[in-house]
């Protein structure tokens, strides 16, 4: 099971060329790539996204890129050689016509304007590209291995929240029994005291039956055990499970709904009050699930 929180760094060197990539994920419905990259770089967005959808299911992912050559510069010089001969057949005449001496020199002759250009040296794209893929896959193995990690803390507190559900579940199960017959103790004493003590047997065992059906539970009880064993099973499986954790949550706070709205006994509806407490517990980390 996995966290969608993590994060991780790549950075690889080849063929004159440094790639660093930077991934952080959050919680997210679906796989949201965020990719940060200059317009120099668009080339890359493609298959940065590919390696996202490669090894990540849900959560937004924020990734950075940098491409660095690693020559002493990433420019490059070029020379416009007419205009350099034309500075220079210039310079001779000038000199000839005055009688002084030609000192020109080269480096004179390259601080003359347009004679030297300075340009960012062409990128490789298919190696960036490459060396790209391969940052991105380190960066990756980082990021899941630390949602892995979370995802174990997420697992045992889920663990810990269900046990309690359970132990909850169970007092219900106990008290449920009890409450039909304390009602027709409650009934028969109020029957007393109203001076009706010859009411009849059948009467009193059908209102009684009345009121079982009215707050019968056990179905309900029934489908609550269903879903935190699912939730167990899903615990321990792999792969994108967030969605349906999520969609057992809602089921399991619909039972516990139910039940308290049909048991008409205080000690169960403390329970379902607790219940619904850790409920929400495991609703708030089952969001940040894969």
């Amino acid at each position: 099971m996995r966290s969608m929180t993590g994060c991780g760094t790549g950075k690889v060197q080849g063929d004159g060329w440094e790639v660093s990539a930077e991934i952080k994920t959050v919680n997210h419905r679906f796989l949201d790539p965020g990719l940060r990259l200059p317009r120099n770089l668009s080339f890359l967005e493609q298959p940065a996204r590919e390696c996202l959808n490669a090894a990540l299911r849900r959560g937004h992912a924020d990734v950075f890129l940098t491409v660095r050559s690693l020559s002493d510069s990433g420019m490059e010089a070029s020379v416009n050689t007419d205009l350099a001969k034309a500075y220079l057949e210039a310079a001779r005449r000038i000199a000839a016509e005055n009688g002084i001496p030609d000192d020109m020199s080269v480096s004179r002759l390259m601080a003359l304007e347009g004679v030297t250009t300075l340009n960012e040296k062409e990128m490789d794209r298919e190696k960036v590209t490459a060396l790209c893929r391969e940052a991105m896959e380190i960066a990756l193995a980082q990021t899941v291995a630390m949602r892995e990690e979370e995802g174990q803390h997420l697992k045992d507190d889920l663990a810990l929240h269900l046990e309690a559900v359970d132990g909850l579940r169970k007092n219900i199960c106990g008290r449920a029994p009890l409450v039909v017959e304390e009602y027709r103790q409650r009934l028969e004493a109020r029957l007393k005291a109203l001076g009706q003590e010859n009411t009849e047997p059948q009467r009193v065992a059908q209102e009684v039956a009345i009121m079982a059906d009215r707050c019968a539970i056990d179905e309900e009880l029934a489908r609550l055990e269903s879903h935190e064993k699912q939730m167990r099973q899903y615990l321990e499986a792999r792969g994108e499970i967030g969605k349906k954790l999520d969609f057992l949550v809602q089921e399991m706070n619909r039972e516990a709904n139910t039940i308290g709205s049909k048991a008409q006994d205080v000690e169960i509806a403390k329970a379902v009050i607790e219940i619904k407490a850790e409920i929400e517990k495991i609703r708030e980390q089952i969001q940040n699930i894969e």
